[in-house]
């Protein structure tokens, strides 16, 4: 071989070896990132409105009059603004195929009754299918699984994870699988129904008796009165079977959740337990422990149902799940679902709505649940101070008594249940509940959470039909015209909000973007706020601040939530926090994280700190000392 031939070879090799290299240096990286942890931010968006640009909003108004959002909606360019405004999971609301009130017998789907459908379009509530998509929501509703499909590949595509609803608790009353996989049986279908309950059957029956549609009132009738084939105050139901929210009458209140049925987990009717309890050292075991555990159990079948139905989406890329009403399911069921999802995808991101305190440790510990709604501790403290009539101190009361699951307490400020912000229900503007946003977000290691169109100060002042104002409606066909004037006809550049929408918005950017970014809200939090209210002057009940902080990162949060006060105090950092910081005696000059601005110096003397600060009317500083 001539030197030349040696040299070209020798060339070769090293390009090869450094192409590997580069691969290998390539992989590391991204494994990295993977493991790289930061606070989540979850974008709950209603699926059926993100992308709806009709504005004409006819109460009781029709698919046709009033439009709809296909999953296309979310195209590369709706996905990277949703990326960029700080969204790390994207949880698409009523996905699964809920009834509706829309002839789609041309797809095999059986049409649905308005005497048991609450809406026209439908509650994402009430599943009908639990292995096909809302039709809805399809371009071609004979294609719509994979124009799912396709939506998944996107959002992941740009960054982010796939959250969806499961309803384990009740069902649509005329639920009917069209494409089960082989094996898999319709709830119902293998039922005794004979009798009030058995342990396999999958709902609860009143025996020899038939179901009626509750009396309805406040001059409600079904899709407004108007005139239809099937709204006859009737629906065929032998024998009756209870109703979602527990109720055993055969004819449900209209307050009841009259459009679903309850499934059984095995609890018999006098509330005892038909299947063997989990051992309360569990508790203290990891998912695997759990899966294990339940592996030779025999169990009710309704648990293996909805075992497989969240395999049945895990396996078409589905990152996670919120799970509606948990708290109505016996919490062994969720020790054997979450950790048979777990085995599947140990990262699968599992979400619950708990309302009861007192069961928060047992759904988190001994559910393997991974976030719970603070709803009744937090974010009804945050209402009430935004409202006026709360004080800030009770958020440090609400934060310390919830310390050893913190991590485990999703925040947020709207989600589809509760009021807009900005609704003359809520407090009637939306940048009242900045300095609420600003601690909601950093207060704690958990995820924080907004609802689509909240950002741009969505109202929900629309009457929908069945949905009232003061809540965006999740039963009806209608726009959502703050979020619609961002969209702007599917450009979503926000070209045609106001400048207070667009200032908004760009505040919320700032927030999220901060939060996925700083590694100091996964460590320490410390409340400075007493120490401020006693030390400082004119500090007082309106103003809530503290400390956040790891080896890396030392953070200083302060929020106004007055509305009309302006605040000039010569604030304190604690002796405490002084020390834990291990600060010396000398001057740190502070960096304003949100808009870059004031960025004022903090003196620390004889183991204290201060820094003169003006607080404005609803403004939030957070410093990072450098």
């Amino acid at each position: 071989m001539t030197m030349i031939s040696r040299t070209v070879v020798f060339l070769a090799l090293a390009m090869l070896v450094a192409c590997k290299q580069g691969k290998k240096e390539e992989t590391k990286m991204q494994t990295d990132l993977r493991k790289k942890e930061r606070k989540e931010v979850v974008y709950q968006v209603f699926t059926r409105l993100f992308g709806n640009t009709n504005t004409t909003n006819r109460p009781w108004g029709t698919l046709e009059e009033n439009g709809v959002g296909k999953f296309s909606d979310f195209d590369d360019t709706a996905l990277s603004a949703l990326k960029d405004l700080g969204v790390t999971y994207i949880w698409y609301t009523g996905v699964p195929h809920h009834a509706v009130i829309k002839d789609y017998t041309a797809q095999g789907i059986t049409n649905d009754d308005p005497d048991v459908v609450k809406g026209r379009a439908g509650s994402p509530y009430a599943v009908k299918d639990y292995y096909n998509v809302n039709p809805d929501l399809a371009v071609n509703p004979a294609n719509r699984l994979e124009e799912f499909k396709a939506l998944v590949q996107r959002t992941h595509k740009h960054g982010m994870k796939v959250l969806i609803d499961i309803v384990p608790n009740h069902v649509a009353r005329n639920y009917v699988g069209l494409k089960n996989p082989s094996g898999v049986a319709d709830f119902g279908a293998n039922d005794d129904t004979s009798v009030e309950y058995a342990r396999d059957n999958n709902f609860y029956y009143i025996p020899k008796t038939a179901f009626k549609v509750p009396e309805w009132q406040g001059g409600y009738l079904p899709l407004g009165g108007e005139e239809h084939a099937l709204p006859d105050f009737k629906f065929e139901e032998t024998p009756a079977k209870w109703t979602g929210n527990g109720s055993r009458l055969p004819q449900p209140d209209f307050n009841d959740w009259y459009e679903t049925v309850k499934v059984n987990y095995g609890i018999r009717p006098d509330g005892s337990k038909d299947f063997e309890e989990l051992p309360q050292p569990y508790s203290e075991k990891d998912y695997k422990a759990h899966f294990e555990f339940w592996k030779d159990k025999e169990l009710p079948d309704s648990w293996y149902k909805f075992r497989d139905i969240a395999t049945y989406w895990l396996e078409l890329g589905v990152d996670g799940f919120r799970f509606d009403m948990a708290e109505m399911v016996p919490v062994e069921f969720w020790s054997f679902m979450n950790s048979s999802i777990k085995m599947k995808n140990p990262d699968a991101f599992l979400l619950a709505e708990v309302y009861n305190p007192s069961l928060y440790r047992d759904y988190i510990h001994r559910g393997k649940m991974d976030y719970l709604y603070d709803k009744v501790e937090l974010y009804d403290s945050l209402k009430h101070i935004m409202k006026g009539y709360g004080w800030t101190d009770h958020i440090h009361t609400v934060q310390s008594g919830l310390q050893d699951i913190e991590h485990h307490m999703l925040h947020f400020l709207e989600n589809h249940d509760e009021q807009r912000i900005a609704s003359p229900e809520f407090v009637g503007k939306a940048e009242i509940a900045k300095p609420a946003m600003v601690v909601s977000a950093t207060l704690s290691s958990s995820p924080t959470m907004i609802y689509f169109g909240q950002e741009v100060g969505e109202d929900g002042s629309e009457d929908a039909g069945f949905g009232k104002p003061s809540r965006t409606s999740i039963f009806d066909y209608i726009g959502v015209p703050a979020h619609q004037r961002w969209m702007n006809n599917k450009k979503f550049d926000g070209g045609q909000l106001s400048e207070g929408e667009k200032s908004l918005r760009d505040f919320y950017m700032r927030l999220l973007n901060f939060i996925t970014s700083s590694t100091a809200l996964l460590g320490e939090y410390q409340e400075i706020h007493y120490y401020n209210k006693e030390h400082t002057e004119t500090y007082d009940h309106r103003v809530f601040s503290f400390a956040r902080w790891d080896k890396d990162e030392k953070l200083i949060v302060i929020s106004n939530f007055d509305t009309t006060k302006t605040y000039d105090f010569n604030f304190k950092l604690p002796p405490e926090v002084v020390s834990r910081w291990q600060l010396e005696s000398k001057e740190y000059r502070l960096k304003e994280q949100l808009y870059g601005n004031p960025n004022p110096v903090l003196k620390v003397e004889d183991g204290i700190g201060s820094v003169p600060i003006r607080l404005a009317p609803l403004e939030s500083f957070i410093f990072k000392i450098n």
